[in-house]
């Protein structure tokens, strides 16, 4: 893997991207994308992130966008002045902490893959509370995928983001909805759950109290996917009442890819450690990551990309100084989002690719 840099002065632009190439075979790109004016307001610097991508998609050749996030800091009156919006683009107001407006993820393909990959993006319900909602996109994302893919979430789908108002307060409906439904689809503590983050996010919808993002891919075997649980470090989640996976391995036949669920500053009895302590929290969250990653055979030196989520926009200093030190090659992005548990001040996600490969299955 190799990790490169943009600056694009005249843009008011900076990327931070990086390559997982494999000779003859399809290359994947992960970038974050950020602005640097912080005084242009939300149109500007939505169009420069666009020029921005478009000079990134310049700079490495022919690609092809299988998703992007964007990360806003007034969804409501922002999305509806953006006009690349689609199935596969995701918008949710979990502010850069960098003071702008908007910073966006950007996930690439050169070359063609041998799976059906479909990600689905800001799936919204805008009536009922936040255990209605969380039951009827499920249940409607469900439908979906069966009469169009001839999928179903068990076997197919991989990885789930629910963004959550008021993650405080409503974060409870979704888990037992969650809970519920995994259940009647065969999802439980003695077969499997998905890698997924639920955080707090606002969607654009002001009636929406839950946004879901999915990504599943169609025709993998059923011993292509590992489950990743850290027990030294981690214990598993349904042991505090969630239903989701730490995190999943996936084995093609030329690469593996590992995608960690939001991870915090937890030890393997399921409690909150270093509780208002942000240093410390953050290094406790590298350690159980790294574990993670370990026992997927990564490391950090594998991870493409990071998601960081912060529950106190004043700590934003101390970790942007801590992730720039730790990881001076790595794209991320630090957002506002509070985390599911108020004593958790910081959360991150991240997906990691290796040269680890089983011949028995399909190249990606």
């Amino acid at each position: 893997m190799k990790t490169n840099r943009l600056d694009i002065k005249e843009l008011g632009v900076k990327i931070e991207y990086s390559v997982f190439a494999l000779e003859g075979k399809l290359t994947e790109i992960h970038a974050m994308l950020h602005v640097t004016d912080l005084e242009a307001d939300f149109r500007t610097q939505y169009e420069q992130l666009k020029k921005g991508q478009q000079v990134l998609m310049e700079a490495v050749g022919s690609a092809k966008v299988m998703m992007k996030r964007y990360f806003v800091s007034d969804a409501t009156n922002q999305m509806s002045l953006m006009d690349d919006v689609a199935d596969n683009v995701s918008v949710i107001q979990q502010p850069p902490l960098d003071g702008t407006k908007v910073s966006l993820w950007l996930y690439l393909h050169q070359g063609e893959t041998h799976y059906q990959q479909v990600w689905t993006m800001n799936q919204v319900v805008p009536e009922g509370d936040s255990y209605h909602q969380s039951r009827t996109l499920l249940e409607r994302y469900e439908q979906q995928i069966k009469e169009q893919y001839d999928a179903n979430i068990a076997e197919h789908c991989l990885r789930t983001w629910f963004f959550v108002r008021d993650v405080d307060t409503q974060y409870k409906g979704l888990v037992v909805a969650r809970r519920e439904n995994f259940a009647e689809q065969g999802l439980t503590s003695d077969t499997h759950y998905l890698a997924s983050t639920g955080i707090h996010g606002i969607p654009a919808d002001t009636n929406a109290i839950v946004q879901m993002d999915t990504y599943m891919v169609k025709g993998l075997e059923a011993d292509q996917q590992k489950y990743l649980y850290a027990r030294t470090h981690l214990n598993p989640t349904y042991e505090y009442g969630v239903t989701f996976e730490r995190g999943v391995k996936i084995i093609y036949g030329d690469r593996t890819h590992l995608l960690i669920s939001g991870t915090a500053s937890i030890n393997n009895k399921g409690e909150v450690v270093h509780v208002g302590d942000i240093r410390k929290q953050a290094y406790r969250m590298w350690e159980n990551v790294e574990a993670l990653l370990k026992e997927g055979g990564a490391s950090f030196d594998n991870v493409m990309q990071i998601i960081v989520y912060l529950r106190d926009t004043a700590d934003y200093k101390v970790v942007c100084r801590l992730f720039e030190e730790r990881f001076p090659n790595t794209p991320y992005v630090i957002t506002y989002a509070p985390v599911c548990r108020p004593k958790w001040l910081i959360e991150m996600e991240c997906i990691a690719v290796t040269t680890e490969k089983d011949e028995r299955f399909k190249d990606y």
